[in-house]
Formats: structure tokens, C-alpha cells, sequence
């Protein structure tokens, strides 16, 4: 997205972008450095696509959100309209909105044609094993939209993304007693969820 743009001439010599603090860089891209909004999308690109695909399971659908969280990062720099405190829970804050509208349009049960379901089948892996993790995930994914909305991401923050609890609660902006408490209902719901599936 930002790729092959030259350094500005405000990027410090002495601090290659690529090593400056990310205060430094949130700086630089507030007065529109071109290196400094290439170096946080080199940083967050893939962050942010993982978290999106593990919510939706959809590489293409993946792809267009992350491009549409830094379309709307630069529209809010341009807009003057940045984030307050956490610059990376901003971000996932971004994509959490997006994955929780596209459920919304789609139906909070949404069905995939068999025609456009991802193959299943690969050379390296038992066709039976990748389509029952494939269930497996899928099962997963369609527990956590049942979610609330917090809840929701605060299990893709923890536990798919890794994030401690201290991180979390920086990045949604909460305390960490808060994060606990949303953690424990969302894994006892999930738990239930998850259960009745099977059952």
C-alpha cells in the first residue's frame, strides 16, 4: 500500500524509520511522512490480517478489510480525527467494526454456497483432518459472533492474537478488571455455545 515511496526529508538520519520508537512514528504520520505511514503499515499489516481472517475465514474478505482499517487510518489523519490512546487497539478497534458489520449485512447465522467454500483437499494433509478442522474452526468462528460485541474481542485479542490482559485493556481502552470479567463471561458462553454444538 505505502511500498516504494522515498523517505521524507523530516525522517531523522541518524533513526532509520524502520528503528524509531512508535511515538516517533504516530509523530511523523500525523504531518504525513510517507515513510513513517509505510513503516506502521509494514508493522500492523499482518497483525491486522491475521486477527480479520480468524474472525471471517475468508482470505479475499481478509485482505479488503486490512486495506479498508488503513484507508480509514489515513482518512483519519487527513480528517484530523486520530486515535486518543492506543494506537494498535485503534487499529483493531477499526477491524472489529468491520467484521462485526459484515455479520450484521450477512445475518448473524450466514451460510457459504458449497460452490465458493475454500478446496478442502491438499497434498500434505488428510482431506477428512482438514475438513474436520476446517468444521472445527468454523464452529468456533460462528460461537464467537454469538458473542457480544466486547466479548468478542476480547476473545480474538486473548486468545487468537495473544495479547495479555494488560494489553487488552490498553487497546480497548478498559481496565484490566474489566477484560477479566469480559473474559470469563465470553469463555463460559463460549463454553456453552460450543457444547450445545455437539450435543
Amino acid at each position: 500500500m505505502f511500498k516504494g515511496r522515498s523517505q521524507s526529508s523530516r525522517t531523522s538520519e541518524v533513526t532509520p524509520v524502520a528503528e524509531a520508537s512508535e511515538e516517533a512514528l504516530l509523530a511523523a504520520a500525523m504531518q504525513y511522512d510517507e515513510a513513517a505511514l509505510g513503516e506502521l503499515y509494514d508493522r500492523y499489516e499482518a497483525k491486522i490480517y491475521t486477527y480479520i481472517y480468524r474472525r471471517t475465514g475468508d482470505e479475499a474478505l481478509a485482505e479488503d478489510f486490512t486495506a479498508q482499517v488503513f484507508l480509514r487510518m489515513l482518512e483519519s489523519i487527513r480528517d484530523q480525527k486520530a486515535w486518543h490512546s492506543s494506537f494498535s487497539g485503534w487499529l483493531y478497534r477499526i477491524a472489529h467494526n468491520l467484521v462485526i458489520d459484515h455479520y450484521r449485512r450477512k445475518g448473524r447465522q450466514g451460510t457459504v454456497d458449497i460452490d465458493e467454500a475454500a478446496p478442502t483437499a491438499s497434498e500434505e494433509h488428510d482431506p477428512e483432518v482438514t475438513v474436520a478442522q476446517s468444521l472445527d474452526a468454523e464452529r468456533l468462528r460462528a460461537a464467537i459472533r454469538r458473542l457480544t460485541d466486547e466479548q468478542a474481542e476480547v476473545v480474538s485479542l486473548r486468545f487468537l492474537e495473544g495479547y495479555s490482559i494488560s494489553e487488552v485493556a490498553t487497546m480497548m481502552n478498559r481496565t484490566e478488571g474489566a477484560i477479566k470479567a469480559l473474559q470469563y463471561r465470553a469463555v463460559a458462553t463460549l463454553r456453552t455455545l460450543l457444547y450445545d454444538q455437539l450435543h
